[in-house]
């Protein structure tokens, strides 16, 4: 079974008298375990498209299914749920929060998981986490205390701290140095082989596109095979 498909799915928005569509009858179909990379400008949805898979924000027609169920359907607990316990988000900011240190700030996905509270175990998991990334020596450090680089890696180990069936990642390594994005790369991957994580990248990098399984663009709101 494809683990996440879209049936014809359109998103718009309104703005005054005018209609603006952000997605345009997408269709794909994604099989668990995939890597795949969605490559266009900006403002040709690639965005849009990653908030309707998450189930940040609901079609205006047709249907996102993950796992054979169609999360449109599903009311605002339900796409909560899926939201912190299935999925992980790599945005294009950061997002720490300054009151946090990096570790605290991996562990705040767990302050909203149901199915158990945070253990020992969870900590753990946000140090080798953070090791993972080559955060080892700033556990305990907070984001003003780290550069902008080092703050996008604790957001990027922050994604996998539930343990996601599926990771979208949105310009994950937009704002790394060459060296650390190939290493962040490398890290994906090896998350994607070793625990069959499903990995949606949207990216302006062709380089990295090219190293993913199947690749996408979009345009004015199309997706197609690249």
């Amino acid at each position: 079974m494809d683990q996440i498909v879209l049936d014809n799915v359109s998103r718009d928005y309104r703005v005054g008298n005018a209609a603006i569509v952000a997605v345009q009858n997408a269709s794909l179909a994604i099989g668990k375990g995939a890597f795949v990379s969605i490559v266009g400008h900006s403002g040709s949805g690639k965005t849009t498209l990653l908030s309707l898979i998450g189930g940040m924000m609901r079609s205006t027609s047709g249907r996102v299914l993950f796992n054979g169920e169609d999360i449109s359907a599903w009311d605002s607990d339900q796409l909560s749920e899926y939201r912190c316990e299935r999925i992980g988000f790599m945005f294009q900011s950061a997002s720490l929060l300054p009151i946090l240190t990096a570790k605290e700030n991996l562990l705040l996905p767990v302050a909203f998981r149901a199915r158990k509270a945070a253990d020992d175990g969870d900590g753990r998991r946000a140090e080798e986490l953070l090791r993972a990334v080559g955060l080892g020596d700033k556990i305990d450090a907070y984001p003003a205390q780290l550069s902008g680089g080092q703050q996008r890696r604790v957001a990027i180990a922050r994604a996998f701290m539930n343990g996601p069936e599926l990771v979208l990642a949105d310009e994950p390594t937009g704002d790394l140095d060459e060296e650390t994005e190939n290493d962040m790369m490398q890290f994906f991957l090896q998350m994607n082989k070793e625990r069959g994580t499903t990995f949606i990248m949207v990216t302006h990098n062709s380089d990295l596109a090219r190293k993913t399984q199947q690749q996408f663009r979009m345009h004015n709101g199309v997706i197609s095979a690249a």
